[in-house]
C-alpha cells in the first residue's frame, strides 16, 4: 500500500505550519503593514501607459538582465540616501522575499547554518529552512537593556558562539519596530568574518530623522548585503518587487541561483513607472509616521506599553491576554497581528480614519485588557 503524499514530504519540513497572516475582509485591515494609501491616479495612469507599451511584446521573453530597473533603483537609492550606488550592485526579485531566497540558495545549504536575532522577521526562518540551511534564534535585551534591544557586545558573543554562515539583522526591526545602530552591524561583520551579513531594511523609507542606514557601510565591505522593497513606502505590495545592494560580485554569484527570466516584463514596467514617480508615492510616508507616533502616544496614555518605532507599525504590551484582545478587536471589524509574543500586538499605522478607529476601540478595550501591573 502506497503511502501519502505526506509522508514523502522532507524529514526537515514534516510538522511545519505555512507562512500565512490572515486575509479577512474587514472594516480596517491593519495587519500586515501594507501602505493603506491607494496608489494616485497619475502613477495608475503611468503605470498603465508603461504596460500598454510592453504588452503587445509580450510573446517574447523579458529582460532577463532588468537593466533599466536596476539603473533606475540605483538613482533612486543614490538620491535619497547620499550613497552612490550603481546599477551593477543592485540586484531585484519578485518581492524582497525572493531577494532573500536567493541569497540562502547561494550562501546556505544543508551544512550551513544562519543566525537572526529574534523576535524578528519571520520569514527569515521560513526560507532559511526551506533550502535546508539550519536557523539559530539568537537573543535580544540579555544585556540589561529593553527586552527587543541588540547591542554589540551581546550580538559579536552570539556570533562567535555559533560561527554563521548568513547572518540576519532587520532595521527597522519586524516585529518590534527599533532600529539597529550601525555599531552593532560594523561590530556583527566584523565577527562574522566569513558570513554574508544581510541588513533587511524594508522599512527604511519610515525610520525617524537620523537613522542610519547600512548603506553607508558597504564600500569595503564585501559580505555585507542591505535588502529593501517597494510594498511598503511605494505602496506596491501587490506589485511584487524587493531589491538588495551588495557588491557587483554578489550580484553575479546571485544570477547562478535565480530562475530564468524571474522578473516578468510587467513587474519591471510597473516597478520603473512607480520609481518615475517616486515623490508622489512616497508623500504618504509622512502621514503614516505620524499616525504610527499618535498610535505610540495615544497607547502608553491608555495604559499600555508601545515600543517607539522607525517603521509603520507599532507593537504594543501590557495586555492581560493577546489573544483575547486580538478577537474583542476583530469583532469590531478591526484586524490587527498577534505576532506569538505574550503580552504584545502588533498594528499598522493607517489612514487618520483607520488609525482613530482601532485607538478608539482601544480606549474601549483597554480598562479590562491591560494587564495587571506587579507593585
Amino acid at each position: 500500500m502506497s503511502g501519502s503524499v505526506s509522508d514523502l514530504l522532507r524529514l526537515d519540513l514534516q510538522g511545519r505550519a505555512a507562512y500565512g497572516a490572515p486575509q479577512l475582509d474587514v472594516r480596517v485591515p491593519l495587519n500586515t503593514n501594507e501602505n493603506s494609501y491607494a496608489v494616485p491616479h497619475d502613477v495608475v495612469d503611468a503605470i498603465v501607459s508603461s504596460v500598454a507599451e510592453i504588452a503587445t511584446g509580450l510573446n517574447r521573453y523579458p529582460d532577463r538582465e532588468f537593466v533599466r530597473l536596476r539603473e533606475d533603483l540605483a538613482v533612486y537609492l543614490t538620491r535619497t540616501t547620499g550613497v552612490a550606488v550603481t546599477a551593477a550592485q543592485v540586484w531585484a526579485g519578485n518581492g524582497s522575499n525572493e531577494v532573500l531566497l536567493h541569497i540562502l540558495q547561494a550562501f546556505g545549504g544543508v551544512d550551513r547554518l544562519a543566525l537572526g536575532f529574534t523576535p524578528t522577521y519571520s520569514m527569515h526562518s521560513i526560507i532559511t529552512r526551506t533550502v535546508g540551511t539550519r536557523w539559530v534564534d539568537g537573543l535580544r535585551g540579555v544585556d540589561g537593556g529593553g527586552p527587543f534591544e541588540l547591542d554589540a557586545f551581546s550580538a559579536v558573543a552570539q556570533v562567535k558562539e555559533h560561527s554563521p554562515n548568513i547572518v540576519f539583522l532587520c532595521s527597522p526591526n519586524n516585529p518590534t519596530g527599533t532600529a539597529l545602530g550601525l555599531d552593532v552591524v560594523e561590530a556583527v561583520y566584523d565577527a562574522a568574518d566569513s558570513a554574508i551579513v544581510v541588513v533587511d531594511e524594508a522599512y527604511a523609507e519610515f525610520a525617524r530623522a537620523g537613522t542610519p542606514s547600512a548603506l553607508t557601510l558597504l564600500k569595503g565591505r564585501d559580505r555585507l548585503v542591505v535588502t529593501r522593497t517597494m510594498s511598503k513606502a511605494f505602496a506596491l505590495a501587490g506589485g511584487r518587487l524587493g531589491y538588495l545592494v551588495g557588491t557587483t560580485e554578489l550580484t553575479e554569484i546571485l544570477r547562478l541561483v535565480r530562475l530564468p527570466y524571474h522578473l516578468s516584463a510587467t513587474t519591471q514596467a510597473v516597478a520603473c513607472a512607480a520609481l518615475e514617480h517616486a515623490d508622489g508615492l512616497l508623500a504618504t510616508v509622512e502621514l503614516l509616521k505620524t499616525q504610527r507616533d499618535r498610535i505610540v502616544s495615544d497607547l502608553a496614555d491608555m495604559g499600555l506599553d508601545p515600543v517607539p518605532s522607525d517603521a509603520n507599525f507599532v507593537l504594543f504590551g501590557g495586555l492581560a491576554d493577546e489573544q483575547l484582545t486580538w478577537q474583542a478587536l476583530l469583532d469590531q471589524g478591526i484586524l490587527i497581528r498577534d505576532v506569538g509574543l505574550a503580552h504584545y500586538l502588533r498594528v499598522t499605522a493607517g489612514t487618520p480614519q483607520e488609525t482613530e478607529a482601532f485607538l478608539a476601540a482601544m480606549r474601549r478595550l483597554a480598562p479590562t485588557h491591560r494587564q495587571e501591573q506587579s507593585l
